[in-house]
């Protein structure tokens, strides 16, 4: 019935961009809707020029009904098991209080714990912190690394640093902008086994030690789903901070893995930050149909990459402020739903999650634009900004950088017609935009809330489960193995390990 319904929607008429425009004056403000984010705060969502009509609308709110996203969506927030292949509930709503009551309560202990900690070290009962290092990796770094860089750039109350990668050089650069005397050590692992984290984090600790700071250990703050292993690893009680095996690591920051935001932030900045993220988990729970704005933008996600065939999906920030959240959006999206099996474990029939990739505007208009206006490949974008500019400068600066925005979006979708190939644009090339009324720790909770939502009804819809990453896993494995020094390889790797001595 599912593959008829595919079949169906690849049947339906596919008007250009600019026949949609000319058939429905009202369009703009049909496929537009505003979301109150609080205070008076809205963000616009601009669909209008993605080539959706109302009988793709009408069948893919069909396709909703037969793949029962409304239960589906409920045994998400009631806490039931939506990762079959694990057994487990997906239950990070609940680390912003909307959830199951026994998760909701567990988070709001959790959260008092941080709290309390948080408030202690800016009352300096933990001793002068001045420097804050978070080490983790994929959830666990690039969640607090995007919020920290979006929100804690002025005025932070903590200087954090986020470290996530193996390579020396990166804890090295972070150790440089830190005075061991007044620095603290966030280790963030789910598991706490995670090899590149706690490398990292003894690397950190000899570096405290080599300072002359007597316990390092005692400037440890463990985040983890594991608290027994963390004390085994040295951190005493007081500072290990838990969150429920139920909260994935691309969808942690909420829980305490958020430590180091509400370092930066202060306590009030990231409980906003929790509640801009719940108004859009209420908007998701209770909003039926297209009227759902993730739901709705699962629709368009699908439309390209189902009905027209395209590979990738295109996010640029023009905020610089937001300069993370394309690779923050690869990690959800990607390693959500790169599937290519259904959740009951049969074939995929058809492409599943495109390539999520992207930039900062105005920057990418000078690099990778030639390609989106006049390449071969159809490559839906979305445009990210906020009207409320970040800086306190010439306000020609924002101006400008606005213009260019909507003056992309504008370009794609109308082109520019010459008998000159090489300055032809073709056009009719789709873009949404999301446009912030001001980047505020609510408004960026609710970004990321929204798209963590589009991530899990794109799942519903293809029929797979979003919350699961085995892919990710062999690598690993092999990687161990070489370290362990018992595997044999092809002849390709053989002879780089031992080019590199590893061998």
């Amino acid at each position: 019935m599912t593959t008829a319904r595919w079949e169906s929607l690849s049947a339906l008429a596919k008007p250009t961009l600019a026949t949609l425009f000319a058939q429905d004056e009202a369009r703009a403000a049909r496929y537009s809707t505003l979301f109150e984010v609080g205070a008076g705060s809205e963000i616009l969502f601009d669909w209008s020029k993605t080539h959706l009509d109302d009988a793709h609308i009408a069948a893919f709110e069909a396709l909703a009904q037969e793949m029962a996203f409304a239960s589906q969506r409920g045994a998400l927030f009631s806490g039931q098991v939506v990762n079959p292949t694990e057994g487990r509930a997906a239950e990070h709503t609940a680390q912003r209080f909307v959830g199951s009551p026994v998760a909701v309560a567990r988070a709001r202990e959790d959260h008092g714990r941080m709290e309390a900690l948080v408030k202690a070290i800016h009352a300096g009962e933990h001793g002068e912190v001045r420097h804050l290092i978070h080490i983790g990796i994929g959830g666990s770094a690039l969640g607090p690394a995007l919020v920290v860089d979006a929100l804690a750039r002025k005025d932070a109350k903590l200087d954090v640093h986020v470290v996530a990668n193996i390579d020396g050089c990166a804890l090295e650069a972070a150790l440089a902008k830190c005075d061991p005397a007044t620095t603290m050590l966030a280790v963030a692992s789910k598991t706490f086994t995670t090899i590149e984290t706690l490398t990292n984090a003894e690397s950190a600790l000899a570096w405290l030690q080599a300072a002359g700071v007597a316990n390092p250990r005692e400037r440890v703050v463990a985040l983890t789903a594991a608290p027994e292993k963390a004390q085994g690893w040295g951190v005493e009680e007081g500072r290990i901070l838990s969150f429920p095996e139920s909260v994935g690591g691309r969808y942690s920051l909420w829980s305490t893995i958020g430590f180091p935001i509400a370092a930066a932030l202060g306590w009030d900045g990231f409980a906003a930050l929790l509640e801009g993220a719940a108004a859009m988990d209420r908007h998701f729970r209770d909003t039926e149909g297209a009227a759902n704005l993730p739901l709705r933008a699962a629709f368009a996600d699908l439309y390209y990459a189902r009905l027209r065939g395209c590979q990738t999906r295109a996010v640029f920030a023009y905020d610089e402020r937001m300069a993370l959240l394309p690779d923050y959006l690869q990690q959800l999206e990607m390693e959500s739903n790169g599937k290519s099996v259904t959740a009951e474990g049969a074939p995929l029939e058809g492409p599943s999650a495109p390539i999520t990739w992207g930039g900062v505007g105005t920057d990418a208009q000078h690099a990778v634009f030639q390609l989106l206006h006049q390449g071969t490949n159809l490559v839906p974008v979305d445009f990210i900004a906020a009207i409320a500019p970040g800086d306190a400068l010439d306000p020609a600066h924002h101006r400008i950088l606005l213009s260019n925005c909507f003056a992309q979006g504008a370009a794609l979708m109308a082109g520019q017609a010459s008998e000159d190939g090489a300055r032809a644009y073709p056009g009719d090339r789709p873009s949404a935009t999301i446009l912030l009324d001001a980047l505020t720790p609510a408004s960026l909770g609710a970004l990321i809330a929204f798209h963590e939502h589009r991530t899990f009804a794109s799942a519903v819809l293809l029929g797979i489960n979003p919350f699961d990453q085995f892919g990710v896993e062999l690598g690993k494995a092999i990687a161990k193995r070489i370290e362990a020094g018992n595997a044999s390889f092809d002849a390709s790797t053989q002879a780089l390990l031992e080019r590199a001595k590893i061998a």
